[in-house]
């Protein structure tokens, strides 16, 4: 299966999005924000995956390291 961002993207209101860019904005700022809500993914084979809270219905996904965070 071959996944984009953009498939999920397509699915979301207006709102939804604004919310998505702003959270995605605000982590390229500033990654290390206690604001953040950040959630281990348990069940990851790669420990460093994890979720960051957009709105109550929406998370967005994280590879996350010392040295790096990417979207």
């Amino acid at each position: 299966m071959n996944f984009r961002i953009t498939d999920s993207l397509v699915r979301l209101t207006g709102e939804e999005l604004k919310a998505v860019k702003t959270t995605a904005f605000d982590l390229q700022i500033k990654p290390v924000n206690p604001g953040m809500s950040f959630h281990k993914l348990d069940k990851a084979k790669d420990r460093n995956f994890w979720s960051v809270r957009v709105n109550s219905d929406i998370r967005l996904i994280v590879h996350k390291t010392p040295e790096s965070l990417l979207l």
